[in-house]
């Protein structure tokens, strides 16, 4: 490992002096807005806007440590770079994450302890990201921005993974292929929406969305917004097809 990564290696170590700068409330970014997709027609009125007041959500929902979880990581993003801060907010969070054109998984254990490697791999953007039943949030997001080569995003599980948070993922319009959101309660009907920017995405799981209102109507509206995707949606107790 090279001299400035083990510097930064024994500060961790030491006292986390890798901790972030904080942005304040005011510099939070809502994402932008989501309409209804104009390619869904009749039952397309399922579907509404997501955005109406973010700001709402920041100060109403979610405990101090979901903030705390999700803080910017600018600190390390300005002198280590975007990778390494996104997989260091990974990996924080008790996430898993693998380096473009790495075979390798960086992964943080049950008590939060994970391999120091991922140091060495500045300046490598990553392909797939495991946040399974982690407390990600749409503010985390910010960490996440710069990985334009993010192939596979899993999130199922996370119970702050909401409408608002569908509604940043354009981000990764242009590379993302594989997306789970299954089993996060707080995704409903709306928010689904904002999934017609993913017109890469290959493979979709929706599986057990309890806020998901009429599931087979839902299904029949992600295949038009997205007829190149496999849509999984297990879980639900009638056929999908026969509700529609």
């Amino acid at each position: 490992m090279s001299a400035p990564f083990m510097s930064l290696y024994r500060c961790c170590q030491r006292s986390a002096l890798l901790v972030v700068s904080r942005r304040s409330l005011s510099s939070v970014s809502p994402p932008s807005s989501v309409s209804p997709p104009s390619s869904v027609s009749p039952s397309s009125s399922c579907f509404y806007d997501v955005e109406d007041a973010p700001e709402l959500e920041f100060f109403c929902v979610g405990g101090r440590g979901f903030r705390r979880e999700n803080t910017y990581y600018g600190y390390t993003q300005k002198n280590y770079g975007s990778d390494i801060a996104a997989a260091y907010y990974i990996l924080s969070l008790k996430g898993g994450l693998r380096f473009v054109g790495q075979s390798e998984w960086f992964s943080a254990d049950r008590r939060g302890k994970f391999n120091w490697a991922f140091l060495d791999h500045k300046d490598t953007p990553l392909e797939e990201v495991n946040m399974n039943y982690t407390g990600i949030n749409y503010r985390g997001l910010d960490n996440l921005e710069e990985q334009k080569s993010l192939r596979t995003l899993s999130l199922r599980g996370c119970p702050e993974v909401n409408d608002w948070f569908l509604a940043r993922l354009h981000m990764f319009e242009d590379s993302l292929e594989e997306l789970d959101i299954s089993h996060c309660p707080r995704i409903t009907t709306g928010g689904l929406a904002a999934l017609r920017n993913l017109k890469g995405l290959k493979r979709l799981d929706v599986s057990s969305l309890p806020g998901i209102s009429s599931p087979g109507v839902v299904i029949i509206l992600l295949e038009e917004m997205l007829p190149k995707c496999d849509v999984t949606a297990n879980g639900y107790d009638h056929t999908l097809r026969e509700e529609s």
